[in-house]
């Protein structure tokens, strides 16, 4: 089947996600806050247990413990892979999964509680939005001049370039 769809479609996915086309600098300005602020609370569900193991045993998730730390490490590591640059597009999908959970699980339950409703639900969210947007961003656009991604990507398409040089001579 692979034949028949060409290398091009099946190497398209690894290469959207592993090998972006080298953005604006001024990217790092997304990947700032966004990478931070998923280190900072994966690290929070591991030294508060307000933040990590009674906080996912109050929204009713199974074996808290464990899912807060395992949430925490996809944090810590993702964000900082994000902050760095690296991998960028890759370590934003575990992060949109975690935004997108907390969204379902802390946010949207606002809306049926009595006093709060809508705009109660809309203020307090108003973070998690922000960081949904972020990584959505980040997906699409990579992680620019200013990133490891970019480097690294420098380095091999100098490489490439020298290989087909000696295929040509």
């Amino acid at each position: 089947m692979s034949e028949r769809l060409g290398p091009n479609l099946m190497e398209f996915p690894l290469q959207f996600l592993l090998r972006p086309e080298k953005g604006p600098s001024s990217l790092l300005l997304i990947r700032l806050p966004v990478g931070l602020i998923f280190l900072t609370q994966g690290i929070l569900k591991y030294i508060d247990p307000k933040m990590g193991v009674e906080r996912f045993a109050r929204i009713g998730f199974p074996h808290p413990y464990f899912t807060a730390h395992f949430v925490g490490s996809f944090e810590m590591v993702c964000g900082g892979l994000v902050l760095l640059g690296l991998w960028t597009r890759l370590a934003s999908l575990p992060l949109l999964i975690v935004i997108c959970t907390a969204i379902a699980t802390t946010k949207l339950p606002e809306l049926s509680r009595p006093a709060q409703g809508v705009w109660f639900m809309i203020s307090d969210a108003r973070t998690d939005f922000a960081m949904l947007c972020g990584l959505l961003f980040l997906m699409v656009e990579g992680g620019g001049a200013w990133s490891l991604d970019a480097r690294k990507n420098s380095g091999s398409s100098r490489q490439g370039d020298d290989k087909q040089g000696e295929f040509a001579a």
